[in-house]
């Protein structure tokens, strides 16, 4: 017995210390075992809109579950964890009945009850979480169990609700966690997909950048922005010094970085090693012995990150990938052939069960410069597959794109005439017991802008009940061989517009490795420039998928022997030269030291209703816009190329103080939409957009389609054709009747 009691001691005191317990292997990611917790921690909150929630989160039914996925970096480790819970509940829900479960990762954490007192009304409970029940990957259930009466009930009854607050927020303290210095590991952790945040990664040069080191610069940018995807990425420049944290560094012979012992470069080459002044942060070299070895590094970085493993590695034998061919960037629908929905999404994405199943959203990436004019729509042929209701019911296949309602595809039962053992209508079931359909969906192509989401939404009528059980055993899904169709539409579209530029890096990323596109910076550039650059090729890479492995950068003197190719300009009103050289041709003059809008005149309104150039109501086109003298307006103008007709410039107007504005609203959906026409004004978290009057357009279309489309443009254009014609035919007929007359006086 005594014994006994002493075991029983000893295990309560270590129950009694957590913290003394040896941690549990889930505790930390796994590309981290491998290193050892430094010491230093922040707190991390995150609420629901950051965490991929940005949708009212309503629980309904007798079940009903939310899940919330959250990551944690390769880098960190969590030492605590709380959620922070905002919702409410339904007034009918029966106290000794009714609750709120809320797990991680299957585990339950907290139970919380509901009160009558507190019913209907807006409640916050803390619930602390076990760090040892938080890995890489992780998820919080939020589930519903409510009952409404004691007696039998409808499953589905309007009484039975719980509401989610998108201000709830999830709180992690983490300590950062050094890793091994090892190539394998790439691109963590400079870049780790588990962080929701926007990526900030900094590049360090040894002094100003020349052009052939900037081109490396962009690659490694483009492949990170591609990465980074939603997230966005900002790539803030040092010179000679190293920021705090995880880095990227640029080395040549003659580098030089304070407190920083650069090795022998061999060729083309990548090592990560220590931060000198940060025990748990990484370096990055890309190395090289002149900027073509140094690209040659970067090249192979972005396409094959995976090769490489150890603490530095050279590159040798590396063979350039061949040009790319217009409209083939890895994230586009292509031009070329149907795309299935399967190389979109995976097909654990694309199935759903339960009575209140999510969407399917398919994300789609087409072409800004798809001519639609006078078309019925984008063929989508839809494939899926369902759990064939037991009666004839309300049941459908509802589907949009983005917010917008395209149509409604019944759910068919499989006996519509009953279960009698002769049966006309019954329909014959797949193998599983489920019932497969194809459907051909025209998508109007007003509704499908350069970024889109399909979301494809099942709802199924529940089939039960007061006092009849509701079994959750519907399922539906989307065939992964559905396709989508845009190679039968021409390319062709008007210019200046920017919404194409800003949504999918139109016209640099018609070539996905932006082989028909220059950058020109000043003459003398700024660490500003440099970052405007990095931040915007990264975007580019995100619209594509690939990196710029063949960019040009160029300055303003040299600007003519880049005439064929689309130009990016950089730069801010008093270091680049070619806004002043350029000033006819942009929508932008200067005016002092303020920039000022050119306005249309009505001598212009004029030409444009007889030329029928382009006209849109929704922006303005002469509008007075006080410009600030502070610096804090980014400006983003595109017009025609004055070195060549049918070549885009699109420049960016920026300096210290409005940079991040500018690169913020690309990276921001609800600033991004409104970024249109000729140009916009940014400041701070305000964008205006301002339509020019000049318009050229960009590729071409079939004859017969070119003829109609000009006619509609123009009614004055039409008439006189429709008055040449007829004059024409009198010509004709006036000659043939001469012809027959002289033939009979003969």
């Amino acid at each position: 017995m005594l014994a006994l009691a002493l075991a029983a001691a000893a295990t309560s005191s270590a129950w009694a210390q957590p913290q003394a317990r040896p941690a549990m292997p889930a505790a930390a990611p796994a590309a981290a075992t491998a290193g050892t917790a430094a010491p230093g921690g922040v707190l991390r909150e995150l609420n629901l809109t950051q965490l991929g929630i940005d949708y009212a989160v309503q629980l309904r039914g007798i079940s009903g579950t939310i899940g919330i996925p959250f990551n944690v970096r390769a880098d960190e480790l969590v030492t605590a964890a709380s959620l922070r819970l905002n919702y409410a509940y339904s007034p009918s829900l029966i106290p000794e009945l009714s609750h709120l479960k809320v797990t991680v990762n299957d585990v339950l954490v907290a139970t919380l009850p509901v009160s009558r007192t507190e019913a209907g009304k807006p409640q916050t409970q803390d619930i602390p979480i076990d760090r040892r029940l938080i890995t890489e990957f992780n998820r919080i259930n939020v589930e519903l169990v409510g009952h409404y009466t004691r007696d039998c009930e409808d499953p589905a009854h309007t009484s039975l609700w719980a509401r989610i607050d998108a201000s709830s927020t999830l709180r992690l303290n983490v300590s950062p966690l050094k890793l091994t210095n090892d190539l394998a590991t790439l691109p963590l952790p400079f870049f780790d997909r588990r962080d929701v945040r926007r990526a900030r990664i900094p590049f360090v040069f040894g002094g100003a950048e020349s052009p052939p080191l900037l081109e490396a610069a962009g690659i490694v940018s483009s492949w990170f922005g591609a990465l980074a995807d939603y997230r966005g990425a900002t790539f803030p420049v040092t010179r000679g010094d190293l920021p705090a944290g995880h880095a990227v560094v640029f080395v040549l012979p003659d580098t030089s970085i304070a407190n920083l012992t650069l090795p022998a470069i061999q060729g083309p080459s990548l090592a990560i090693v220590d931060h000198p002044q940060d025990p748990a942060s990484k370096l990055l070299l890309v190395m090289g012995r002149d900027p073509a070895e140094l690209r040659t590094a970067a090249a192979a970085l972005a396409l094959n990150s995976r090769a490489f493993s150890g603490d530095r590695s050279t590159v040798t034998a590396f063979q350039e990938p061949p040009a790319r061919k217009p409209y083939d960037a890895p994230r586009w629908v292509p031009s070329d052939r149907p795309l299935q929905l399967g190389e979109l999404a995976t097909a654990a994405n694309l199935s759903v069960s339960g009575y209140t199943p999510d969407v399917v959203r398919v994300n789609l990436q087409l072409p800004p410069d798809l001519f639609t004019w006078r078309s019925r729509g984008i063929p989508l042929d839809l494939q899926y597959r369902y759990t064939p209701r037991v009666r004839p019911d309300q049941s459908t296949l509802n589907l949009n794109v983005d917010d917008n309602f395209i149509g409604a595809l019944p759910l068919r039962s499989a006996n519509p005439a009953g279960d009698r053992w002769w049966n006309p209508l019954a329909v014959k079931l797949m193998p599983d017991g489920t019932m497969a359909e194809s459907k051909q969906v025209m998508l109007p192509p007003l509704a499908l802008g350069p970024r889109s989401q399909l979301r494809m939404h099942y709802y199924f009528e529940p089939s039960g009940g007061r006092c009849l059980p509701l079994l959750d055993n519907v399922r539906g899904s989307i065939d992964p061989t559905s396709t989508i169709d845009v190679s039968g539409f021409p390319h062709y579209i008007a210019m200046p517009e920017l919404a194409a530029y800003a949504n999918g890096g139109f016209p640099f990323s018609r070539m996905a490795d932006l082989s028909e596109t220059a950058v020109i910076l000043p003459d003398q550039p700024e660490a500003t420039d440099t970052e405007t650059y990095l931040g915007l090729l990264g975007q580019i890479g995100h619209a594509t998928g690939y990196p710029a492995l063949r960019v040009k950068v160029g300055r303003s003197a040299d600007v003519s022997q880049w005439a064929d190719k689309d130009l990016l300009v950089i730069g801010n009103l008093q270091n680049q030269p070619l806004f002043g050289q350029w000033a006819a041709r942009m929508p932008l003059q200067r005016n002092g030291t303020s920039p000022q809008i050119k306005l249309n005149s009505w001598l212009d309104s004029a030409i444009d209703f007889v030329i029928g150039a382009r006209k849109r109501e929704d922006l303005p086109g002469a509008m007075q816009i006080a410009m600030s003298d502070d610096g804090r307006d980014a400006v983003l103008a595109g017009f025609e190329s004055p070195l060549r007709s049918g070549r885009s410039v699109v420049a960016a107007v920026t300096n210290s103080a409005s940079r991040e504005a500018l690169l913020n609203a690309l990276m921001t959906p609800d600033l991004l939409k409104r970024i249109q026409g000729s140009m916009a004004i940014v400041r701070d978290k305000q964008v205006y957009s301002v339509l020019g009057e000049d318009t050229y357009y960009v590729g071409s279309l079939p004859p017969l389609a070119w003829l109609q489309w000009n006619l509609s443009r123009s009614p004055l254009l039409l008439a006189g054709l429709v008055v040449a014609l007829a004059l024409l035919g009198a010509a004709v007929a006036f000659a043939s009747l001469q012809l027959r007359a002289r033939r009979r006086l003969r």
